[in-house]
């Protein structure tokens, strides 16, 4: 079945950097999108970017101002979220999310379509 990990949350200064894993089984990566997404409190879920299986081409949200990649482990079947200059409102929960995409490309959006879904990983950005 289906399932999505993600890792690599924890506290780290402002301008810091991070990096979070998303550890996909069941299925593999080449036809399907890796969305990732995060949740503060207060706020609505929001879309910081995808990858598509198919092509290997990633999109951001335009509010992520370039801080962020995103990049795959083929062998692992893993993708990482690399999250740099961070600031205290990237602070929320992050993640994962998967939906079969066959050869399309993946659009961030806020999560409406992405079929399954990890647990999250929490981020905190304080001094």
């Amino acid at each position: 079945h289906v399932q999505l990990v993600e890792s690599g949350g924890g506290l780290v200064q402002p301008g810091g950097s991070l990096r979070l894993s998303c550890a996909a089984s069941g299925f593999t990566m080449d036809y399907y999108g890796i969305g990732w997404f995060r949740h503060a409190p207060g706020k609505e879920r929001e879309g910081v970017g995808c990858f598509s299986g198919s092509s290997g081409r990633t999109y951001f949200a335009d509010s992520m101002e370039a801080r962020f990649t995103i990049s795959r482990d083929y062998a692992k079947n893993m993708v990482y979220l690399q999250m740099n200059s961070l600031k205290p409102e990237d602070a929320a929960i992050y993640y994962c999310a998967t939906q079969f995409l066959l050869n399309s490309e993946c659009r961030v959006g806020t999560g409406g379509g992405w079929s399954f879904w990890g647990q999250g990983t929490r981020v905190t950005v304080s001094s």
